[in-house]
């Protein structure tokens, strides 16, 4: 363990319960319920978080009652059902000697009929502005079910093998709603004063305590600012924490920011944001109360975990996405290999965005997340016998096939064209607020360094330089390529891919059109990028708005944000037909007429690329070609058996990654990973 580390790896008491570290799982969505009951999937995604040497797993929500369903695959924890379940997960938690506490929730108003044809209960007859389903206010009644709906739950996570429960009074809970000015509009003894809205909250606790006794851990997670008009404030929070603390019954804050709906782009905020960013508020509680203090918030690495806890700004550092991508994060740390770290990228795209999409959770730097069964620590299986592998294509699909068949023993040569690696991950990152991104190539580079692969750059690979290197398989990953095809007019002088302008082969004009046809990343990365230049811009897409699919990833927001403060002009649902010396003639989606934009400088595609596969085929062609000659000799001049020797020497010809069919980067990874494993 490095002294630079010390109190990181310090263990900590609480409750009736020790961690050994200061390193928190803490609750976060998975999506991998089955039948409303936490499944296998869960068991060993924790258990894998557990075994990498977190010091505490704080689990994914469980539902407190029957009205509340805002998503499909939720843990309907208030049936009796969850209770051999729960002993199956935290059995093999505490197999590896880590404490694990069962989050539980009630997500009130922040919900809808939907699954359960019943009124959304919430504090006051509100409409949640996501959910947009006006909620019934609770009466004196459905309080008292409320609060026995967290009794039982609480009473079956004991019954389970829990060590305690965490209450969920932060970004998407019916205690926030009751806790908020801005849901709270009741004139009972719940509403009001701080001290009433509080009142749920302490008389949900009172009674957990009655029925759990005080050897059952109980956390209380808080929102220090909802971000909102009229909502819960830093100094309302520390307000609570100290309220709490004074009644003696809780071990443990955990604190938050925002709400799971208006302000989610700030709860699991993408690489826009900086780090530490809501650290302001476990640092407040702190200083407050005498109780331990989680802090979270794009906490990306030990150094900075230590520093949070060597300035005193919390006891605990809650750690999710970066245990996500690595779930021996803690382990590495405390081995002092923090170089090891596969480091979360924040981009969000296979974890927020999957669960956005209704999809389990996944990690676009890790395949093994949510399918630790099939990929987690310890599957990948030694290679016998080990071959020589040649990898063609740098790019991240290139990348994770060498560093995956080099750690299972192949010997593995990686040729790249460029004098780079990196593939087009080196262009995105030019872009000032995507920067974090390079943290995809730099990981897998530190493997394949870190495991011997051979890497020669500035190589362009043919089909005799291949076979010259006798390889027994070739994994081909040589990307994709511009397409101005796509658009009629898209080959003419002055329009450019967005890769010319950010690699810098191409110096755009004054006045600059940018037709989208991604929705992703792609436009409103190269908008920005050329905006901050002093380019006047305008984006034009066929979508609902420039940058569709940036919501899945909380990017949208900061976006639009930064967008207006350049100056970018949004035109959406307009699609492009042609390019003709600089004019772009579009067809207005909804009413059918035809637009000529005003002539620009530079037009910029951001649009599909194709495949760029000529060597996969060549090397194909090359292995049909020499398997006819072997059969033309074949009973003529060799037996049956030297014809399969002979045959298994022409090598084995994959192909992965954008070569396969143009994808995101997580498509790409994960065929690395398959193939590597494969060969």
């Amino acid at each position: 363990m490095s002294t630079r580390q010390r109190l990181l790896f310090t263990p900590l008491k609480i409750g009736n319960i020790t961690v050994k570290n200061r390193i928190v799982f803490s609750a976060h969505l998975t999506n991998y319920a089955e039948d409303f009951l936490p499944s296998e999937r869960h068991l060993y995604y924790y258990r894998e978080r557990a075994r990498g040497g977190t010091g505490l797993i704080i689990t994914e929500e469980q539902s407190t009652h029957p009205t509340d369903h805002p998503y499909e695959k939720l843990i309907h924890a208030f049936h009796r059902r969850v209770i051999p379940y729960y002993k199956r997960i935290t059995a093999a938690v505490h197999a590896e000697g880590t404490p694990i506490l069962a989050q539980i929730n009630h997500n009130g108003g922040q919900g809808s009929g939907m699954f359960t044809r019943l009124p959304a209960w919430a504090p006051s007859a509100l409409a949640d502005p996501l959910f947009r389903e006006v909620a019934k206010a609770v009466e004196h009644e459905d309080i008292l079910e409320i609060i026995q709906g967290y009794v039982r739950v609480a009473a079956y996570t004991r019954e389970g093998g829990f060590d305690g429960v965490e209450l969920q009074c932060s970004h998407s809970s019916i205690v926030r709603q009751f806790l908020s000015r801005n849901t709270n509009h009741r004139t009972d003894e719940y509403g009001g004063s701080l001290e009433n809205r509080a009142r749920l909250l302490r008389e949900i606790i009172a009674s957990i305590r009655n029925e759990v006794g005080r050897d059952y851990v109980i956390s209380v997670r808080l929102c220090g600012d909802e971000l909102i008009r009229d909502g819960i404030t830093l100094d309302e929070a520390v307000a609570v924490a100290r309220i709490l603390e004074k009644d003696g019954l809780i071990d443990l804050i955990n604190t938050s920011i925002g709400t799971a709906t208006q302000t989610l782009y700030m709860i699991e905020a993408s690489m826009r944001t900086r780090p530490d960013y809501a650290l302001f508020i476990p640092s407040a509680i702190r200083k407050a109360v005498r109780l331990p203090v989680v802090g979270v918030g794009r906490i990306k690495d030990p150094i900075q975990a230590e520093r949070i806890l060597s300035e005193g700004h919390a006891d605990l550092v809650g750690i999710v996405r970066g245990q996500i991508a690595d779930p021996e994060f803690a382990r590495k740390a405390r081995e002092n290999r923090t170089d090891d770290i596969r480091l979360c990228l924040s981009c969000n795209q296979e974890c927020v965005g999957r669960m956005g999409l209704n999809r389990w959770m996944g990690c676009i730097e890790t395949p093994a997340t949510g399918q630790e069964q099939k990929y987690g620590v310890g599957t990948l299986k030694a290679a016998a016998p080990p071959k020589r592998v040649v990898v063609v294509g740098g790019g991240p699909a290139g990348l994770k096939a060498a560093a995956v068949a080099a750690r299972r023993g192949h010997r593995v040569t990686l040729l790249e064209k460029e004098n780079r690696l990196g593939g087009q991950v080196v262009w995105a990152v030019r872009v000032a607020n995507r920067a974090e991104f390079g943290d995809l190539v730099r990981n897998l580079l530190h493997e394949v360094e870190q495991l011997g692969v051979e890497v020669q750059t500035g190589v362009t690979a043919t089909v005799e330089s291949v076979l010259a290197l006798k390889p027994n398989a070739v994994i081909v990953a040589t990307g994709s390529a511009p397409n101005p095809a796509a658009i009629p007019g898209g080959d003419s002088p002055g329009v450019a891919d967005v890769v010319d302008i950010l690699s810098g082969q191409i110096t755009p004009g004054k006045k600059v059109l940018v037709i989208d046809r991604l929705g992703f990343h792609e436009a409103t990365s190269v908008s920005e990028f050329l905006a901050e230049q002093g380019c006047e811009v305008e984006v034009v897409t066929p979508t609902l708005y420039v940058g569709q699919d940036l919501g899945v990833t909380l990017d949208l927001e900061n976006w639009y944000r930064q967008a207006r403060r350049l100056g970018i002009r949004c035109t959406p649902n307009h699609s492009v037909l042609s390019i003709d010396n600089g004019v772009v003639m579009a067809l207005h989606n909804y009413s059918g007429q035809m637009v000529h934009f005003p002539p620009v400088d530079t037009v910029v595609l951001a649009v599909h690329r194709r495949v760029e596969d000529s060597l996969y085929h060549a090397l194909k062609a090359d292995n049909v070609r020499a398997d006819q000659a072997l059969q033309q000799i074949r009973h003529r001049q060799i037996d049956e058996d030297q014809y399969q020797k002979l045959k298994g020497l022409l090598p084995a010809i994959h192909r992965i990654g954008d070569c396969v069919a143009p994808r995101r980067a997580h498509a790409a990874i994960l065929e690395g990973e398959r193939i590597g494993r494969a060969v």
